[in-house]
């Protein structure tokens, strides 16, 4: 019997066959043989691309090293225990998924054959390794597989839901291993030399289908409303709004004459949105639902805000400010990879900062954000990637940003790490400036080496309140987004988000008045949706509208009607939908 692995779908999760019992006794254990040799390795940073390494899976245990020669002298650059991991396939690309939570491996074989020869090594070493376990803690209690099985797939669709991703219509990804027989295969691998190839996608892009269960799988989970007590009391359009919780490095960076100093704050600007993320792994922000709002005036701050949910599907937020210092808008869309034990969050928009001072417009990616044992309770996150920032009226410089990837081996003390250079026309080095994004960040090339940006708990500050972990990990500026004051209610649409019921009953405690009033929001918006269907029209975004850039990428530019409907005639006395 060969490994079962569907051919319907590009990437597959190994499925795990039914069997009696996990546990087989030492004396029918046969340790698999030893398998060796090249393959492609993915890098995510620095070199991001596809890389021949050489790998030997001994034991359960897969380790690899640049060079056959490397293993012989003991000089390995990393290493899993494959019995630990998911295991995911694309046989079209013969690559092969390994995600253990803390560590994900990404490879790919020259051919199908050798593909085919590790996708079974594996599979024999992972059932070896976990009977191995079994054995040596047999007074233990184990689930049925089937049972497991069951328990994993209702955590992974919990965690596809949050992020608007349908399940895999084949079966929950596997934590216990297929007891079905292998095809032999050669202990000996040998693999002529491989050249690197280019980069490809992994997973499907997250978006969400309409289309429906196959038999036997029950509802279409893509359609099963989340519990409140799993969401944090603000919105994806107020996360957006917390990118500006440090605005007055744009601010700065508007009053700064020399243009490569300029940059350098710009950068920290940039960096500064990613701090969010420090305590905030735990909950995720409430959905947008079609043509929901959000404003936000910042008098002290001298910038006002407002965004938009402007897409469903797939789900589109765009958002616009300005101040007399600077212009900000961007609209925020992603795809999502989730390998298992890991899932990744991949930003596809641009950033977009222009200074009225010197006219500059200043344009940015961001990073991967990926959460690391999603399904337990040691879960983290890091961002990684790099960061290129563009002044598109002006090509005096341009900035290079790393979010490091953490090693594996690494300390804590070494995790998200930030470096980057601020580059003249000709390449070379500017400045230099680098630190941690949840800390700070030091510049030492400027004629006053300091810290250019730090963020508001570190330390604790009055910005940070000191039981702020009791509040969903917010800062003071996190905590003022929600804040609905009697002088500012009658001059906000009904679709602000400030006025969502669910959203405010969570944030009031009313945990089981919030779950019911979610659902009803969420009835009313399929509703209109089937309304708009019958029509044959699409939702319009009301204050926003779709434009091309100077690349040619879709976006959502502000039609600049908010604030002159807001003052005259008001919302009050126009016609607004009802959202809830």
């Amino acid at each position: 019997m060969s490994v079962d692995i569907s051919t319907e779908r590009e990437v597959q999760f190994v499925e795990q066959t039914r069997v009696a019992t996990v546990c087989t006794s030492p004396q029918v254990m046969i340790t698999p043989g030893i398998c060796e040799g090249y393959l492609l390795k993915r890098r995510k940073w620095p070199l991001k691309g596809w890389h021949k390494r050489y790998f030997v899976l001994e034991g359960g245990t897969l380790r690899y090293s640049k060079s056959h020669q490397d293993v012989s002298r003991g000089r390995v650059q990393g290493s899993l225990d494959v019995s630990l991991a998911v295991m995911s396939i694309n046989k079209k690309s013969n690559r092969i998924d390994l995600d253990t939570g803390d560590i994900l491996y990404h490879i790919k074989a020259k051919s199908h054959d050798l593909f085919y020869i590790w996708v079974t090594k594996l599979q024999a070493h992972r059932l070896y390794k976990k009977n191995e376990t079994a054995n040596a803690h047999s007074n233990e209690c184990c689930l049925p597989p089937l049972f497991s099985q069951k328990i994993v797939f209702l955590h992974f669709s919990l965690f596809l839901l949050l992020h608007h991703q349908p399940a895999p219509s084949h079966g929950p990804p596997s934590v216990a291993d297929s007891a079905a027989e292998y095809f032999d295969a050669s202990d000996d691998i040998l693999c002529g030399s491989s050249s690197e190839v280019s980069d490809e996608s992994g997973l499907s892009d997250g978006s969400t289908t309409n289309s429906e269960p196959e038999e036997g799988h029950g509802k279409d989970l893509a359609r099963v409303s989340m519990p409140a007590a799993l969401n944090e009391p603000v919105n994806l359009l107020q996360r957006l709004c917390e990118e500006l919780e440090y605005s007055e490095l744009l601010d700065v960076a508007n009053n700064t004459p020399d243009p490569y100093q300029r940059m350098v704050y710009i950068a920290a600007f940039a960096i500064s949105g990613y701090t969010t993320a420090t305590f905030r792994n735990r909950y995720k922000p409430f959905n947008p639902v079609l043509g929901e709002t959000y404003e936000c005036i910042r008098e002290d701050r001298g910038f006002r805000f407002i965004s938009e949910q402007v897409c469903h599907h797939p789900p589109i937020s765009a958002c616009h400010a300005e101040s007399e210092n600077f212009t900000f808008w961007q609209d925020q869309r992603w795809k999502n990879k989730f390998w298992g034990k890991s899932l990744e969050i991949l930003p596809t928009g641009m950033v977009n900062v222009t200074l009225s001072r010197y006219g500059d417009h200043y344009e940015w990616n961001k990073v991967v954000t990926c959460i690391h044992n999603v399904l337990s309770q040691q879960r983290y996150l890091e961002h990684y990637g790099e960061v290129t920032i563009q002044n598109l009226k002006n090509s005096t410089c341009t900035c290079k940003i790393t979010f490091v990837k953490s090693r594996y081996w690494g300390s804590d003390t070494n995790k998200n790490e930030v470096q980057g250079t601020v580059l003249d026309q000709g390449g070379s080095v500017i400045h230099r400036f680098g630190g941690l994004w949840h800390e700070g960040i030091f510049c030492d090339t400027l004629p006053t080496p300091k810290c250019i940006w730090k963020p508001s708990f570190c330390p604790p500050t009055d910005s940070q309140p000191k039981d702020y972990l009791q509040f969903y990990g917010f800062s003071t500026f996190a905590m003022e987004l929600n804040e609905l004051t009697p002088d500012l209610r009658p001059f906000l649409p009904p679709t602000d988000t400030r006025l969502r019921p669910d959203q405010r009953m969570l944030e009031e405690g009313n945990v089981s008045g919030a779950d019911r009033k979610k659902d009803e929001i969420e009835e009313l918006q399929r509703e209109r949706r089937k309304e708009l269907a019958k029509k044959g029209s699409e939702h319009t975004p009301r204050f926003f509208r779709k434009a091309k850039d100077s690349s040619g990428r879709d976006v959502w530019l502000n039609t600049g009607t908010y604030w002159e409907l807001r003052q005259n005639p008001g919302f009050a006395k126009l016609e607004n939908i009802t959202l809830w």
